[in-house]
């Protein structure tokens, strides 16, 4: 199976700046795509940023020019650089992955969520 462990949430000050983590594991499965979620109280889960295996990226409108996802392929991990951070931030961020087992004919890809982080920006 395949596991996504988070970290590097906290609290944070209006304009700082905080780095999020997301390591992948599960052998025998590729990683084909990894992202970041975010969830705030009241809302529905909503994208903020996408990377492929191939480092092609996609972000919400909300966070261009302020946040940076990018991802080490040998070590399975994404990371979220998050800067000029805005109190509409804050929210619970998970990690999501498309995975594909590679073990198994014909191949099917599936959807892995972690467990979140919590990301609280104040004044």
């Amino acid at each position: 199976q395949v596991q996504l462990v988070e970290s590097g949430g906290g609290l944070v000050q209006i304009g700082g700046s905080l780095r999020l983590a997301c390591a992948a594991s599960g052998s025998g499965f590729s990683f084909d795509s990894m992202a970041w979620y975010r969830q705030a109280s009241g809302n529905q889960r909503e994208l903020v940023a996408m990377i492929t295996r191939g480092g092609s990226t996609n972000y919400a409108d909300s966070v261009k020019g302020r946040f940076t996802i990018s991802s080490d392929n040998a070590k399975n991990t994404v990371y979220l650089q998050m800067s000029s951070l805005k109190p509409e931030d804050t929210a619970v961020y998970y990690c999501k992955t498309d995975a594909t087992r590679l073990d198994r004919f014909p191949l099917q890809q599936f959807a892995y969520w972690g467990l979140g982080t919590l990301v609280t920006v104040t004044e």
